[in-house]
């Protein structure tokens, strides 16, 4: 199955998005608190996020002021909750205009091949992470781990195995990776290697 990306709560990250969100104040009836500036919902969502509590950053990113719910931050938020929630159809509406306006946000690269992938739309998930290699290719393992999934479900080995090689070279970790994900078992079972 290929990677989501650099996501998950650790150490530090972790520690200070729970102070984030134990600061958040609960008020009855749902009834949300004006006075709460949009710097404290943005940080109040990211640190939900960084929790795995999706629905709560959604709340957050919905109750800012329509103005600030259309700025580029928002919504490379409302990526990131649509894929936590597995709204693999809002991922591709979102992440694919962020694409357009920040080519270098990986993120947004690679959540739109991961909805898609999860779509079984494996054509247009690789299709799109071909479209970000100019601007991530020496950088990104996880884009080149992921063309080699989809290269592979493709039936592509030689290709697959390219892909596989560049990954391993950006982050030696991605070869013990590959070893258990099903979307390249064609390619092991082929004799396949990253090395």
């Amino acid at each position: 199955m290929s990677v989501r990306g650099r996501d998950g709560p650790t150490g530090a990250r972790h520690n200070a998005a729970r102070r984030c969100v134990a600061r958040r104040v609960s008020y009855p009836c749902g009834v949300a608190d004006l006075s709460i500036s949009a710097s404290s919902r943005l940080a109040y969502a990211q640190g939900y996020l960084a929790l795995g509590l999706a629905r709560e950053a959604r709340r957050e990113l919905a109750a800012l002021p329509r103005e600030e719910r259309r700025g580029l931050p928002v919504r490379k938020l409302l990526v990131e909750c649509a894929m936590g929630l597995k709204q693999w159809a809002q991922v591709v509406r979102l992440a694919r205009p962020i694409t357009r306006e920040d080519a270098g946000y990986e993120n947004a690269w690679i959540a739109l091949a991961f909805a898609l992938r999860e779509m079984n739309q494996i054509r247009e998930a690789r299709e799109a992470l071909l479209e970000a290699l100019p601007h991530h290719q020496f950088s990104s393992g996880v884009l080149q781990y992921n063309l080699a999934c989809y290269e592979c479900l493709l039936g592509n080995l030689a290709e697959a195995r390219r892909r596989l090689v560049r990954a391993s070279k950006l982050d030696g970790s991605w070869e013990k990776v590959a070893r258990s994900d099903p979307d390249l078992k064609a390619l092991f079972a082929a004799g396949g290697t990253a090395t």
